[in-house]
């Protein structure tokens, strides 16, 4: 009998029987399956061991969908578009930045000079006579820097050094191919003073007064002769603001000695004047006199009274001596009393001059303290006229230059690797800016 190598078939299960199975069985882990779809490989997801449940009622077991990993980023449109932003307003800008630093900008040479405004700083008469030199001259060297800071400035220098060494020529003559650094040739005043900010660069200490001016330009010895220009006129402004202030202080010296010769000479009329019409040279020692012959009178009025007394023990009341003492008494008595009146009013019918006396001597005290001041006056004009005059016979202010003008020997000028680097922080801060803006708005919307 023929042996039957057939294998017995399955019986067939019920579905609920073999979710059951299914459900006893072991998971195997699932290993992952790669195959390419076109050119990128695609990872399917990696099945986990399942976790042993009940089956529902229904028979079926849920399925986990698990989404497949994220792919490589790729260069989208917008990115593209951010791209040509950075490229056209940082790169192509800071490339022409640098071609033309390289190619047309022109060496420039830097002279260096340094000076300030001194004082003259001896004392001696102006100490001795109580600071009057605050007075009649002097300025701080602090003010009269900060005035020749703004004259190295003013159209005035541009004027005078134009004059002097035709700037306009020098600085137009790379016109236009450095048209960045240099000046157009047709260039009016108003221009070259614009310009001259840019050529001369001046930085001030305004505590010490200290003033530096740096001078660029083509050639070095230009340079070197522009300095030496601006120290020169700087030079003369500040000889010419120390003679205006010496002219200034000795006019006004002369004029207030003037004024006090002429207050003293008035008041010392005045004190004559009431001299000759009262007919007394000093009411204290007139006053003194007047006061002696009081009190001489009222001894006198004593011994006649004490006389009068003993006449009266002595004698009888008919006796001629004692009526001749009372009449004697009598007369000191309205003596006295004429005397007292002549202080309080003067009658010129008793030989005074019709003016009340208490009147009088405050006349004589207010022209006596304004002749006192009249003379301390004239005192104080003369000497400050003194020292006016010792203070224009030298010169009180100076320019003292500490640095010469100096003579380069290597250009330093323009700087490009610093303007290089500055273009660039400012060309990416201004496209990162506009970058956030645009972004910004186009989210909102």
């Amino acid at each position: 009998m023929p042996e039957d190598n057939t294998a017995p078939r399955p019986t067939p299960q019920s579905p609920q029987e073999a979710a059951a199975e299914a459900a006893r069985a072991p998971a195997a882990p699932a290993v992952p399956a790669t195959h390419r779809t076109g050119t990128q490989p695609v990872v399917q997801s990696v099945r986990q061991p399942a976790v042993r449940k009940k089956p529902p009622p229904g028979g079926q077991v849920p399925t986990v969908n698990i989404r497949p990993l994220a792919v490589p980023a790729t260069m989208r449109k917008r990115h593209w578009k951010l791209l040509a932003s950075f490229l056209g307003l940082v790169v192509i800008p800071l490339t022409l930045v640098i071609l033309y630093l390289s190619i047309y900008a022109e060496d420039q040479y830097a002279s260096t000079t340094g000076f300030t405004v001194r004082q003259d700083e001896g004392g001696g008469a102006s100490e001795l006579l109580g600071g009057l030199s605050a007075i009649v001259g002097g300025s701080s060297g602090g003010a009269d820097s900060e005035i020749l800071y703004e004259f190295i400035q003013s159209q005035e220098m541009v004027n005078i050094v134009q004059d002097r060494l035709d700037v306009r020529g020098h600085y137009a003559q790379n016109w236009p191919n450095d048209w960045v650094f240099a000046i157009w040739p047709d260039a009016t005043a108003e221009d070259m003073k614009w310009y001259w900010q840019r050529i001369v660069r001046i930085s001030l200490d305004s505590s010490s007064g200290l003033m530096e001016v740096r001078v660029l330009a083509y050639d070095p010895q230009l340079a070197q002769d522009i300095a030496k220009e601006i120290v020169r006129e700087s030079q003369d402004r500040i000889n010419s603001l120390n003679a205006q202030a010496r002219d200034d202080a000795m006019s006004y010296a002369i004029s207030d000695l003037n004024l006090a010769v002429d207050r003293l000479k008035q008041a010392r009329e005045d004190l004559t004047r009431f001299r000759t019409r009262t007919q007394i040279v000093d009411p204290a020692a007139d006053i003194q006199g007047r006061m002696g012959v009081m009190n001489n009178l009222q001894q006198q009025l004593a011994e006649s009274l004490i006389e009068y007394d003993l006449l009266l023990e002595t004698t009888k009341s008919s006796d001629p001596r004692i009526v001749q003492a009372l009449r004697r008494t009598q007369v000191i008595r309205e003596r006295i009393s004429s005397e007292r009146d002549t202080f309080s009013s003067d009658d010129t019918a008793n030989g005074g001059v019709g003016e009340d006396y208490p009147s009088l001597i405050a006349e004589f005290e207010s022209l006596s303290v304004d002749r006192e001041f009249a003379e301390q006056t004239y005192g104080a004009a003369l000497a400050a006229l003194d020292l006016a005059r010792n203070n224009a016979q030298r010169q009180s202010m100076y320019l003292a230059t500490y640095i010469q003008p100096t003579l380069a020997q290597t250009s330093e000028y323009p700087s490009r690797w610093g303007l290089v680097a500055m273009a660039a922080f400012f060309l990416l801060l201004s496209w990162a800016i506009m970058a956030l803006i645009f972004y910004s708005l186009r989210d909102r919307n």
